[in-house]
């Protein structure tokens, strides 16, 4: 599938371009972040690049900035919504097969002590289905080391 038929068909993209409505909580050049439809805990954010990019898998040592910048904007907005304590805030990408939408997303989640039962399930950090950001820039320093 090409680039532009990609990006007709994702709602991330459409959500980015503007074209499908969200609750948008930041818009740069680069990155868009909006709540949650389905939230987790009182914040529940996602950051996506506006450039599609399919998954946190396919992510190459070139995109290591980009994933740098999208935990520092996560940590801002959840800091700007009253969250100061690190312990409470949960950062991580769903890892194929298990996402929803083909297209790279930052879960902010806070307070983690809000998390139901469930949602500690789906959001366990460095599990089969949900790694933390962490997790994801030692693999693409590791891809670059090779």
């Amino acid at each position: 599938m090409d680039d532009h038929a990609t990006r007709n068909k994702c709602v991330f993209c459409k959500i980015a371009d503007g074209s499908q409505q969200s609750e948008l909580v930041h818009t740069d050049d680069e990155f868009v972040a909006f709540c949650d439809l389905r939230p987790a805990a009182a914040h529940h954010l996602l950051v996506i690049p506006r450039q599609h990019v399919a998954s946190a898998s396919v992510l190459t040592p070139q995109h290591k900035p980009m994933v740098e910048q999208m935990v520092a904007l996560a940590r801002q907005l959840v800091h700007e919504r009253g969250v100061k304590e690190e312990e409470e805030l949960r950062l991580g990408f769903h890892w194929p097969p298990f996402t929803s939408i083909q297209h790279l997303h930052l879960h902010a989640i806070a307070p983690v002590s809000q998390l139901g039962f469930i949602s500690r399930i789906i959001f366990r950090p460095n599990s089969y289905w949900f790694v933390s950001p962490e997790t994801v820039l030692r693999k693409l320093e590791k891809d670059s080391a090779s």
